[in-house]
């Protein structure tokens, strides 16, 4: 039994997130992590709310509320909708916690002590109307490198490149809107990347082969480029103080760190966060300080891969203290709507909250991998929405569990029935079977969704194709016994896919188990091997037959779809 540590990038307090989202990180990892521990592997999910910044600050003065207060609402709303898709962290922290706190300001303080933290006199954006210096979020303007007319001071999220305010084209205050701004000079701490070229490029070299190409490939292009000195503070009410017994001046100057500072060392104070509620059973540094036995997981959408395969990389170097450093980083594209932006102003595209008030989870679940935006961007549509979900979920997994659980009690009772003994045709089943799951665990391991969500499809049709070829419906007329062992070898696969089906759809796979009432009725991981024999429910086993596991997709539902999330046919 190994252990796994599991990361999803942290998703910002400010609103609820949008379906890319869910698919570029907290998704892919609940299903990796629901997957290891249906294995027997020892898992540790963590995920957070990422609650320092600007846009925090703006939100909650525009929502007439303190800061702490904006985001101790946001947490709870956006931990419902987590909770809403099933989504299995072991903790949900907080950024914002003591706990990270505590251990960002340790992480300053081993930076300062090794030389890599510099304190350094720049100019910064500064806007006489607002009577503040402007933090890199609060100044807007135009991207000097692809021409986007929105881009923020401090990344440009549409070509992902990492800015500073006065790189911006007619720049503009994000709090009131003012041009007038001006440049005057204040104090930062900076953290002297460019000194930790050469160890995270080495770094970067044992790991990069491993990682998927569009994570290496980021990297390796940011390492290229050159790693740059940053500031790691900003002038801003909320957020992690620095430390007055190392900085005093600026820290009675009001400073803190910047959110891309403490937002990662959140991973190590979630844990914390999760440990301090059981000391006596829990050890958060048993999974992040000299944990040379754990395999440490990230899940990302591509532009938050710099951060994490670069920069943190770079911090946790810097201390000189063994902290745990990611083995594999699963980075994802992006989840278009309609090929273009979700947008919560212009009414486009489904947000996390809205999906779960119309459907339910397991449909966005199973469509969301089956589609994960993996080797390039793939783009939402309510047409292909509808064809996958009415045809995989309802057409081939829903059908086959109500065709075979109803034949057998209209038949047979409200018992498994016995029959024959397995004959060729379920030799062979037995053998496709442990073929395509092989397939299937391969593609799990390796952390490919869609080639997964395809296997997991074929083991479904695999059901289907059998109960056509021996037609119990005809059989059950000139050979009971025979239409007896069909339907129970069918019912061991709706248990076999019970379990399987489980990291994808979790919901509709307990239905499914408790359909018999089986003394172990866990969701334990099926070889194989064991697969092969189909046995797992035996002849007299009680089952119920559940409702429709999957309903329809309508057109009438994708009419009203559309209308309210936008997007048409033709878009």
């Amino acid at each position: 039994m190994a252990r796994h540590l599991i990361t999803s990038a942290l998703p910002y307090i400010n609103g609820i997130k949008h379906l890319g989202n869910m698919v570029g990180s907290m998704l892919p990892a609940d299903v990796y992590s629901r997957y290891l521990r249906q294995r027997g592997h020892d898992v540790l999910y963590i995920c957070a709310t990422d609650e320092h910044g600007t846009p925090a600050e703006l939100a909650a003065k525009e929502a007439g509320i303190s800061v702490a207060e904006f985001c101790a609402q946001a947490h709870d709303a956006q931990k419902a909708v987590y909770d809403g898709f099933e989504l299995s962290f072991d903790y949900f922290g907080r950024s914002s916690s003591a706990q990270n706190r505590e251990i960002t300001q340790h992480f300053a303080r081993r930076l300062q002590e090794n030389g890599f933290i510099e304190e350094r006199a720049i100019r910064q954006v500064y806007s006489p109307v607002d009577g503040r210096f402007l933090p890199d979020r609060y100044v807007e303007g135009t991207c000097p490198h692809c021409g986007y007319d929105k881009a923020r001071g401090d990344q440009c999220e549409n070509c992902t490149r990492v800015l500073d305010p006065t790189d911006l084209i007619e720049p503009r205050s994000a709090i009131s809107g003012s041009t007038e701004l001006e440049v005057r000079e204040t104090k930062h701490l900076f953290l002297l990347q460019s000194k930790l070229q050469h160890e995270v490029e080495a770094w970067v070299a044992e790991h990069e082969e491993e990682w998927p190409q569009l994570a290496s490939s980021i990297a390796r292009k940011w390492l290229t480029e050159g790693l740059h000195d940053r500031a790691i503070t900003r002038d801003l009410d909320w957020g992690v103080p620095v430390p007055a017994d190392t900085w005093p001046e600026l820290a009675a100057e009001g400073k803190v760190f910047y959110v891309w500072f403490d937002a990662p060392i959140e991973y190590i104070g979630s844990t914390k966060e999760w440990s301090d509620l059981d000391p006596a059973n829990r050890d958060y540094k048993s999974w992040w300080y000299e944990a040379e036995d754990v395999r440490y997981t990230q899940f990302m959408a591509k532009d938050n891969v710099p951060f994490h395969t670069v920069m943190f990389p770079a911090t946790e170097l810097a201390t000189r203290e063994p902290w745990k450093k990611v083995d594999y980083v699963k980075a994802f594209n992006w989840l278009t709507y309609y090929g273009g932006k979700f947008s919560t102003s212009q009414k486009r595209g489904v947000f996390t909250d809205q999906a779960l008030e119309i459907l339910p989870a397991d449909f966005w679940r199973y469509f969301l991998i089956a589609n994960a935006p993996e080797s390039d961007d793939s783009s939402f549509t309510w047409e292909h929405f509808q064809a996958t979900v009415n045809k995989d979920l309802g057409g081939t997994l829903g059908n086959f569990v109500n065709r075979v659980l109803t034949f057998s009690r209209k038949k047979f009772g409200d018992e498994v029935p016995a029959g024959s003994a397995a004959g060729e045709v379920e030799g062979k089943l037995g053998e496709q079977i442990a073929e395509l799951l092989a397939e299937y665990e391969g593609h799990m391991d390796s952390l490919q969704y869609r080639k997964a969500a395809a296997a997991l499809r074929a083991l479904w049709s695999a059901g289907n194709a059998y109960l056509d070829e021996k037609a119990p419906w005809t059989e059950v007329k000139t050979d009971l016994d025979g239409a007896a062992l069909t339907l129970r070898t069918a019912m061991n696969l709706i248990h076999l896919y019970s379990v399987v089906s489980e990291p994808f759809i979790p919901a509709s796979a307990r239905v499914m188990r408790s359909s018999f009432a089986l003394a172990d009725d866990t969701a334990a991981w099926v070889t194989p091997e064991q697969a092969r024999s189909l046995d797992a429910v035996p002849a007299g086993t009680p089952f119920t037959v559940p409702p429709v596991l999957f309903a329809r997709v309508t057109e009438e539902d994708l009419e009203s779809y559309r209308e309210r999330f936008g997007g048409s046919p033709e878009a």
